[in-house]
């Protein structure tokens, strides 16, 4: 079954919440604890937010759960883990995680530029809140570990 571009852009938020979720996952161990505890609560709610959408996709957009690109996530993985071993694996961490706000935000004002059912329209608003507080929070960590 083909995507209309309404659904093709759901999809791309739903992805780009998943992966920045599974990158943020993905690399707990190598964040200082101080970075752990101040991001977490907002990768929390992020979760939260996904399933939630998800939910509503299924329901008012009719679409199905994809598959998570597990060949692109470990590319994303490998290729941090290099970058740390020439920088601050910090700052390579930190910078990775504004760059998956960056794809984010893209995706939600692409979907925004689609008419979307009344129940998804507060959610999509709350991500894009959420990821642009989470920017800013990004931001300040980096001040701070250089």
């Amino acid at each position: 079954m083909f995507l209309d571009n309404r659904q093709v852009a759901m999809d791309s938020v739903l992805e780009a919440l998943a992966d920045s979720l599974d990158y943020f996952q993905d690399n707990l161990e190598r964040l200082r604890p101080s970075l752990r505890e101040t991001l977490k609560p907002h990768y929390e709610a992020r979760s939260k937010d996904l399933e939630e959408l998800q939910e509503l996709a299924k329901k008012h957009l009719h679409m199905l759960p994809r598959d998570a690109d597990v060949e692109r996530d470990d590319y994303l993985w490998l290729w941090s883990r290099l970058k740390s071993f020439v920088g601050n694996d910090s700052q390579v961490l930190l910078g990775e995680l504004l760059e998956q706000e960056r794809v984010l935000m893209q995706a939600l004002a692409t979907l925004h530029t689609h008419p979307l059912p009344d129940p998804i329209e507060p959610v999509t608003e709350r991500c894009w809140k959420g990821c642009r507080e989470l920017i800013r929070v990004l931001y300040q960590l980096q001040k701070k570990t250089t």
